[in-house]
């Protein structure tokens, strides 16, 4: 289940980007993804052994400092609107600063999922093709220890949001 707080989220995100960066298979893309990577349920990457520990992902799409956030800030294809909606968010335009915001800021967070997803060259893929969005995941996200076996139902259920 994805909470009404997550869809707004979206919503609000894609609302702050370029019109063509609103379609449906962004929203699938975004929802499937933030269920592959969090369940929607935690705001910081959980370290397995000890549950009062941070890993170094936040927010639930789970960016690294290094990783996400820096990407969105570099990459010619994100730097200009993650600018913009880190203006809009009140943040500075930095991979620490976007880091840290992004464990209580779920607008800043969809916002720089959608983008990072924007620096990939191929299209998005059809709403329905899961193998497409898995093959996008792995491409964009990088996950060190990916959950195959997870992707489809959580894919479907992220295709039952635009129902």
């Amino acid at each position: 289940m994805i909470p009404d707080h997550v869809t707004h989220a979206v919503s609000k995100a894609l609302w702050m980007l370029p019109p063509a960066m609103t379609s449906q298979q962004a929203r699938v893309m975004l929802f499937a993804i933030g269920l592959q990577e969090s369940r929607f349920e935690h705001r910081f990457q959980v370290v397995q052994g000890k549950p009062d520990a941070k890993g170094p992902a936040r927010g639930y799409w789970q960016f690294e400092r290094g990783g996400g956030c820096k990407g969105v800030v570099n990459h010619d294809a994100s730097r200009f609107w993650m600018a913009h909606v880190c203006q809009a968010r009140d943040v500075p335009f930095d991979a620490p600063a976007i880091w840290n915001a992004i464990e209580t800021d779920d607008v800043l967070a969809a916002a720089a999922a959608r983008l990072l997803l924007f620096t990939d060259p191929k299209r998005l893929p059809e709403v329905g093709d899961v193998g497409g969005a898995w093959n996008l995941y792995l491409r964009v996200w990088r996950p060190g220890k990916p959950h195959p076996q997870t992707w489809t139902n959580l894919y479907m259920e992220a295709m039952r949001m635009l129902a």
